[in-house]
């Protein structure tokens, strides 16, 4: 047996001794391959939308209505005043015999679902570092409006009035 023979025949023993030492590059990039299609497998798994029957999607599209019917509802309004003041007129005397209670009432219904729907998407926003920098920016600059120099004659009374009595 020759020298090459012997030394090709180590191979796969010097190649066992070195990747207790050094990791197997190619079997670890296979290997964090594998682990990243696992995670994204398992958060696309988290995050999916489970099939929804027809009464859901139906009360899904109502849901989205409203906003819509009232803006093109309002802007039908200014078209029919101008294209048949006469009737246009006489729905709006019309409505002019609805009692305040039900206007405010009207008034409650429209209120709560768009504040509640507002409401939802401002405390799902969460403010990051740069709004707390600017806030912070901001109580500064008012500070050091509030420790600045007498009022001047031309300054709003009012500004005025606040300054004197911050003091």
């Amino acid at each position: 047996m020759g020298l090459i023979a012997r030394l090709l025949g180590l191979a796969p023993a010097v190649t066992g001794v070195a990747e207790v030492f050094v990791a197997n590059r190619t079997q670890q990039a296979r290997q964090d391959h594998e682990a990243q299609i696992e995670s994204l497998r398992q958060m696309g798994a988290e995050f999916a939308r489970p099939e929804r029957g027809w009464f859901d999607r139906l009360v899904d599209g109502l849901n989205r209505l409203p906003r819509p019917a009232l803006a093109i509802g309002t802007l039908g309004l200014f078209a029919f005043a101008m294209a048949d003041p006469v009737a246009f007129g006489v729905r709006m005397q019309g409505l002019a015999l609805v009692p305040e209670p039900l206007w405010w009432l009207l008034g409650a219904i429209v209120s709560f679902y768009f504040g509640a729907r507002e409401l939802h998407h401002i405390r799902s926003a969460v403010p990051g570092p740069d709004a707390v920098r600017a806030t912070v920016g901001n109580i500064a600059t008012l500070r050091a409006l509030e420790d600045e120099a007498p009022v001047s004659s031309t300054e709003n009374p009012a500004v005025a009035e606040w300054r004197a009595a911050a003091r």
